[in-house]
């Protein structure tokens, strides 16, 4: 059993930066891979970002890529997002999830979540 709390959302001014980031409980976070998710008012929850359970692979959306970093710290159990370049459309929720074998681009693979962090960034 994973538990993820997200934090680090809020507004931002177009080409600003936030850092989210996701803490994990369990003493077996190193061994899940880990993916960020995002869902905008009236859309469907889309995959952003995902990383191996030791960060050598990663992987991202075509919308951020460039723009957005994720990584990991084990020691930490903590999972990070950075976005840098922010525009309007990445407004959204965000969520990090947990997935205990590999990694994957589609939510329903995911076995675990966290409540989500708003993000919102004006024009």
């Amino acid at each position: 059993q994973v538990q993820l709390v997200e934090s680090g959302g809020g507004l931002v001014q177009a080409g600003g930066s936030l850092r989210l980031s996701c803490a994990a409980s369990g003493r077996t976070f190193s061994s899940y891979g880990m993916g960020w998710f995002h869902q905008a008012p009236g859309k469907e929850r889309e995959f952003v970002a995902a990383i191996s359970w030791r960060g050598g692979s990663t992987y991202y959306a075509d919308s951020v890529k460039g723009r957005f970093t994720i990584s990991r710290d084990n020691t930490k159990n903590t999972v990070y997002l950075q976005m840098n370049s922010l525009q309007p459309e990445d407004t959204a929720i965000y969520y990090c999830a947990a997935k205990t074998l590999g990694i994957a681009t589609t939510w329903t693979q995911y076995d675990y979540w966290g409540q989500g962090t708003q993000v919102t960034v004006s024009s």
